[in-house]
């Protein structure tokens, strides 16, 4: 995160009563002067901005008409204000399609930034109940499991957990060590192409190690997905949960 940039005492503004001299109600002043901040690259997305003491003191002004142009700001969505924590500059919202063909790397480049992961877990594990029944698998068959850390242009924006049967894709975990995607993966192991069968959507708090992960504060919740990609013959390839957080993504649905 930026370093917040010295407090600006060119702009200081004389206030008269409830309005400066152009007429201009104090707090559309100051909203319209942050704004243009915001728009300039003074404060960038995420970037925690002056406290209302300290705006006031830059504007000449109570700390209630600071709090009146920063309402004003959340309202138009340029702004986050978060109880404790202070205000923040709004991130930008990332929409996530989920369709019949559902690709990380395609939907992050759709909004114009680079893709890249970071593997945090590559393993062999028991199924799990929920696992296994994605997967058309008895409880305890040997899957494959990867944790993987999405990122947008470096920022995260997904954590996800894959799983494989391990029977029917023997050398995938080497694959998915060595291609890095899922796809290129798969592609490795026979199969070119797949699609998505089912996605169920849950929100909840993160816990301390998703926050710490996705760069998020706790009291903001993840979207939860929980889906099944299956081959041309409709045979289960991948059971997968992720989570996205909230202040930079949203979940909608393609037909």
């Amino acid at each position: 995160m930026p370093s917040t940039p010295a407090l600006h005492r060119d702009v200081v503004m004389k206030p008269s009563g409830a309005e400066r001299a152009g007429g201009v109600a104090l707090w559309r002043h100051i909203a319209a002067t942050l704004e243009a901040e915001i728009a300039a690259g003074t404060w960038a997305p995420g970037a925690r901005l002056p406290t209302e003491a300290q705006m006031a003191a830059r504007f000449a002004v109570n700390r209630h008409t600071v709090r009146r142009a920063l309402e004003e700001m959340a309202r138009n969505g340029l702004v986050k204000v978060e109880q404790g924590r202070g205000s923040f500059v709004a991130e930008y919202v990332m929409d996530y399609a989920v369709g019949p063909r559902t690709r990380f790397s395609e939907w992050i480049r759709r909004h114009n930034k680079e893709p890249s992961g970071k593997i945090l877990e590559l393993s062999e594990v028991p199924a799990e109940r929920a696992v296994a029944a994605g997967l058309g698998l008895r409880t305890g068959a040997r899957v494959v499991r990867m944790k993987r850390l999405g990122l947008a242009d470096g920022k995260p924006v997904s954590l996800g957990l894959h799983h494989f049967s391990a029977t029917r894709f023997p050398g995938l975990l080497a694959a998915l060590g060595e291609a890095g995607t899922v796809s290129a993966a798969l592609a490795r192991q026979g199969v070119s192409d797949y699609r998505r069968e089912v996605t169920r959507v849950s929100a909840r708090m993160p816990t301390p190690t998703e926050a710490e992960l996705l760069r998020m504060p706790r009291i903001r919740p993840l979207l939860v997905t929980e889906s099944v990609n299956v081959d041309q013959n409709g045979a289960p390839v991948e059971f997968g949960t992720a989570c996205y957080p909230t202040p930079r993504v949203q979940i909608i649905f393609e037909p």
